[in-house]
């Protein structure tokens, strides 16, 4: 069984460096939760691979950088959307 979840921990961070995925959008694709993606890419893929932590460490940060102006463009396109559809 501990075999798996680093196998899982470093399938995740390949996946988030070349799609520069969310946590989020990583959960929904591999099918688990936002939380066990967390704890994957921060902390068993520390010890499983020191160097793709750093990479997928890397693009999480800024991932939560910007994640202020996605939300905003998320409500802006959702009062937009609603708009468009009362006419």
């Amino acid at each position: 069984m501990k075999g798996i979840v680093e196998e899982r921990a470093a399938m995740l961070g390949e996946y988030i460096i070349e799609s520069k995925a969310t946590v989020r959008s990583a959960a929904k694709k591999f099918g688990i939760s936002k939380s066990t993606v967390h704890k994957d890419v921060s902390q068993r893929l520390k010890s499983v691979n020191p160097m793709l932590y750093r990479e997928v460490k890397e693009i999480l940060e800024l991932n939560k950088s910007e994640r202020h102006i996605r939300g905003g463009m998320a409500t802006k396109n959702k009062y937009l959307l609603k708009r468009i559809n009362k006419h």
